[in-house]
């Protein structure tokens, strides 16, 4: 299964779609692991460190750093 983790700027109702297809999907919102207005390089190592995939709409800066 994918791990999700979802970045502070990700649009609500798709989260909420997506846990309605499938209310066991492993998914964490960086707030609820301390990651809020954390920046960006930071948030991308935890998820890797924990194997998870960001989910994000900022593509101004994430790309750069992934």
């Amino acid at each position: 299964m994918i791990s999700l983790l979802v970045d502070e700027n990700f649009n609500g109702h798709i989260v909420e779609g997506l846990t309605r297809l499938d209310p066991g999907l492993d998914l964490v919102d960086v707030q609820d692991v301390g990651l809020a207005a954390v920046p960006d390089p930071d948030i991308l190592e935890w998820a890797a460190r924990h194997g998870q995939v960001l989910l994000t709409h900022d593509r101004q800066t994430i790309p750069a750093f992934a």
